[in-house]
């Protein structure tokens, strides 16, 4: 079970002392957003797989129940998941499992593929604004998926195998790519995705299959191939580290002007991001897994940090670097091009002090001198993750709610932040 995870975790809170420099090492987590997809990936293979450098998180608990409610059998040993999916007992996904994560819909081409039928509500997560599921319905029914969406609920049926397509996504869509990977896997001749996601987190997934048998080239690149197995197998495979916890590290020893090394990271992952901590004064050090931080007196503003696709600036590392911001020297523009709501986090950090103004996509962060601790509520997963970065360059003590948004994504987030010399208590 995730060990970082109370029954209380609803009501839970972290309660910050703030104004303490963090320094030390740190080993960076296994990827949440690698994690989820070869989890629900794992269905394809009909075997048994082990999962290394798992991380410990409530999305992955999730994403457990769901493979439970299957009929896989689920182990997790520290950060190590088995999951034997030899014997599935069922095609459908209830509603209440499918509301504890937006990327539940990952599950779909996994069990299309396996089963030739699935039933699935519609998925939950952060209100970030529109994550169009389209994408993801509109390939699989090239792929020879019959879908019907009725009451709240996708109804699926496969005549036969799932087949090779030609699909062209219209945005390079993360999710549509992973689930056309997965379902291409098992599929009847060779699907070619075009204008797909290029992330990290794609290669990853790709590694895993390609482990267990299929056949993707291309994986990182904007066209990929897939040429479909009848089957697959089981195999062992270690989830890469996590960009965006690494990122959030970085920034909460920026902000209190600290100096730690994180182990187990990805430099060449996170190469949009580093030039941005460069800029505002810090000074990095990197190797091929480790990165050095080392900020030293106030930091300075970031002209304009923009969200894109990868390998553009990450969009889910934007309210950490904003945390920042609002104690660098000057203005820093932000200009968000992925999500709609992804600014609700502000008027939150406006409660500890800071200057900040939205307008549509752009926000502008004036710089104060000092933040003071306030109590504040997350409104999702990276925007909780920003404020307590906020709350440790605050003055005084800062409670922060609501924070299993925050554990859907970050692994014993106090205790880590702890172990670098901040006051974080999860109360």
């Amino acid at each position: 079970m995730v060990n970082s995870i109370s029954e209380h975790s609803e009501t839970a809170k972290y309660i910050v002392e703030g104004e303490r420099r963090l320094s030390g090492e740190v080993k960076t987590q296994g990827a949440k957003n690698s994690a989820l997809p070869i989890l629900a990936a794992t269905i394809l293979t009909g075997d048994v797989c082990v999962i290394e450098n798992c991380p410990r998180l409530s999305d992955i608990e999730a994403a457990s129940d769901i493979l439970r409610y299957l009929g896989c059998k689920v182990e997790m040993d520290g950060n190590v998941m088995t999951v034997d999916s030899r014997e599935l007992t069922g095609c459908s996904i209830p509603d209440n499992l499918m509301r504890e994560m937006r990327s539940s819909i990952v599950f779909l081409g996994a069990i299309a593929a396996r089963c030739k039928q699935a039933s699935l509500s519609l998925p939950g997560g952060c209100e970030l604004g529109p994550r169009p599921i389209d994408l993801h319905l509109t390939a699989l029914r090239k792929m020879g998926v019959e879908i019907s969406e009725e009451y709240g609920f996708l109804n699926c049926k496969v005549k036969g195998r799932i087949h090779g397509s030609n699909i062209n996504l219209s945005i390079p869509s993360v999710g549509a790519t992973e689930n056309i990977m997965i379902a291409g896997a098992l599929a009847d001749g060779i699907t070619v995705i075009n204008n797909a996601a290029m992330e990290p987190e794609i290669v990853d997934l790709a590694n895993f299959l390609s482990s267990c048998g299929a056949d993707i080239r291309g994986a990182g690149e904007s066209r990929i191939i897939i040429e479909g197995r009848e089957r697959l197998h089981g195999a062992s495979h270690r989830v890469m580290p996590d960009r965006i916890v690494a990122a959030t590290y970085m920034a909460a020893a920026a902000v209190t002007q600290g100096d730690i090394t994180l182990i187990n990271a990805d430099p060449k992952s996170l190469g949009a991001v580093i030039p941005e901590f460069i800029e505002a004064g810090c000074k990095i050090e990197y190797n091929d897994d480790t990165i050095r931080i080392i900020a030293d007196g106030r930091l300075r503003a970031f002209k304009n940090v923009r969200t894109m696709p990868y390998p553009g600036f990450p969009t889910d590392a934007l309210a950490p670097l904003m945390a920042l911001a609002t104690v660098a020297k000057g203005n820093s523009m932000f200009v968000e091009t992925i999500f709609e709501n992804r600014y609700r986090h502000v008027g939150e950090l406006r409660r500890l002090g800071a200057n900040i103004k939205v307008e549509g996509k752009i926000a502008v962060v004036e710089g104060v001198e000092r933040l003071t601790g306030a109590a504040v509520r997350c409104t999702d997963l990276r925007g909780g993750a920003a404020l307590v970065v906020a709350a440790l360059a605050a003055k005084g003590k800062s409670e922060i709610y609501e924070i299993s948004h925050i554990e859907r994504g970050y692994e014993d987030f106090d205790k880590v932040l702890s172990s670098l010399g901040g006051r974080v208590i999860r109360g």
